[in-house]
């Protein structure tokens, strides 16, 4: 029997996209063998790989016929999904950040597990770089609009901790800052009056997944005024609504793939849009 010096997951299927982005950014995509369904990025990823999962599911026998050595993913969400494969004995490993710190330090954990640790180290130092130099111009900003971000429309929920963490740092406020530290999204969960209460100046919408509907997010935040209902026109002008963000025509989409993704997107694309949003 001989040994050699590890070289680290050969053969590894990735459950969420960050790990997928961040291999390829590392030029290690080679050790890629299976992705999710919702990799968007990078583009290449769905052209060169096998889908063999969704979120919370997927072909167990697609991915052990792939002889994985390693299978990432993100999340307490997936623990059922990630039990079923451990069952089958596959080598699993789940994440669960939730803040920048943590992302950042995945991000360093799996380029250290591929052997690209002077690679990672690098990227991510970038990553923090660019974070202080925008919350450096943060601290300048004469005003910091009062943003309301949301997740999901029924139940309504507020934002998790890292996207609360990058409106601080592309300059807003967000309305919900003490519901983004709940690790479940049912912690998040807030109502049409929090909103109207908290008088949001941007409204920002990612729902994980589903493109947003703003015409319905409008009427449900609008309120009614003088007996015309939010919406309804009098001589060209929208009568009835007491959301300021709503009546600035300040409600904006951000895709998901590029600020629900706790990996490289969202402190790159997804911190972008943020800052040109709020900022505008």
């Amino acid at each position: 029997m001989t040994f050699s010096i590890p070289r680290g997951p050969q053969r590894i299927v990735c459950l969420t996209e960050e790990p997928t982005e961040l291999l390829y950014l590392l030029g290690e995509q080679h050790r890629i063998v299976g992705i999710t369904a919702y990799t968007v990025r990078p583009p290449e990823a769905a052209r060169d790989k096998p889908i063999v999962s969704a979120f919370i599911g997927g072909s167990i026998a697609r991915i052990k016929a792939l002889k994985p050595d390693l299978i990432i993913g993100f999340s307490d969400v997936q623990a059922e999904y990630a039990r079923s494969l451990i069952a089958e004995g596959l080598p699993v490993m789940i994440f669960n950040q939730r803040s920048i710190a943590e992302i950042l330090e995945v991000l360093v954990t799996m380029g250290q597990m591929v052997g690209a640790r002077e690679r990672v180290q690098a990227l991510v130092e970038g990553y923090v770089k660019r974070l202080d130099a925008i919350q450096e111009e943060t601290l300048k900003l004469a005003h910091r609009p009062r943003v309301y971000f949301e997740e999901w429309d029924e139940p309504m929920i507020s934002c998790i901790r890292w996207v609360h963490e990058l409106i601080e740092i592309a300059g807003g406020q967000n309305i919900f800052a003490e519901e983004s530290l709940s690790a479940a999204s049912k912690g998040r969960i807030v109502t049409v009056e929090q909103v109207r209460a908290a008088a949001p100046e941007v409204i920002l919408a990612s729902w994980c997944g589903k493109a947003l509907d703003a015409s319905s997010l409008r009427a449900r935040l609008g309120a009614e005024v003088a007996g015309f209902p939010f919406g309804k026109e009098v001589a060209g002008s929208p009568i009835g609504t007491e959301v300021p963000a709503i009546r600035d025509g300040r409600v904006h989409e951000v895709p998901s793939e590029i600020i629900l993704q706790p990996g490289p997107a969202c402190l790159t694309d997804g911190l972008d849009a943020l800052v040109r949003l709020i900022r505008q």
